[in-house]
């Protein structure tokens, strides 16, 4: 795969900071799918076009998801930082010729995660929180969780990102809830 028309597409669509970001995550994604068995290529180009949608504001997200003829939920519509996922997701086929719904899934659920994600969507969802530019409290901590165990290191992932919504009194997409149940069952920690 000529890796090098993607970058150069992206650095352009994206910007400086935003393309550095993409770059983290994709070669953090790229490591992680080494270490969970997920395909080196698809992970690295899905981690480098996750935030593909994230450079329209909102209005153009929107409108963009009406034109696409997506149907999205309240949340996704009301929160900014969410819709960025599902637009970027399809208008991957469209602006930059990416078919493979595998890559497509990935971006369309690196905000919220889901219930039953693939091994794919997974490790974008981990990478995009752990890429080397992100400095929160904690960031070092669910870094060395990453190398251990993969849906440990993501229950961690979602708890955090629940917590901060929270603590900003946004809405919580119950996509969140839902995958983080499901981690919770996978790990046998559901009380049961």
């Amino acid at each position: 795969m000529d890796w090098e028309i993607y970058r150069t597409l992206m650095k352009s669509h994206l910007g400086e900071a935003l393309y550095r970001h993409s770059l983290g995550v994709a070669e953090t994604a790229a490591d992680l799918a080494v270490r969970y068995r997920v395909d080196r290529h698809r992970a690295y180009l899905a981690g480098l076009l996750h935030d593909y949608g994230k450079v329209f504001s909102p209005a153009e997200l929107r409108c963009k998801a009406e034109q696409l003829g997506l149907c999205l939920d309240r949340v996704s519509l009301e929160e900014k930082g969410l819709l960025h996922a599902p637009v970027g997701a399809a208008l991957l086929p469209v602006e930059v010729g990416v078919a493979d719904t595998a890559v497509i899934g990935a971006v369309a659920y690196h905000t919220t995660g889901r219930a039953r994600m693939s091994l794919l969507e997974k490790v974008i969802y981990l990478a995009d929180m752990i890429e080397p530019g992100r400095d929160f409290e904690g960031v070092e901590k669910l870094r060395q969780s990453a190398s251990d165990d993969l849906d440990r290191a993501l229950l961690a992932a979602v708890d955090h990102t629940i917590d901060r919504v929270l603590r900003r009194g946004r809405l919580l997409h119950p996509r969140s809830v839902q995958f983080r149940n499901c981690l919770l069952t996978s790990l046998g920690k559901n009380g049961g």
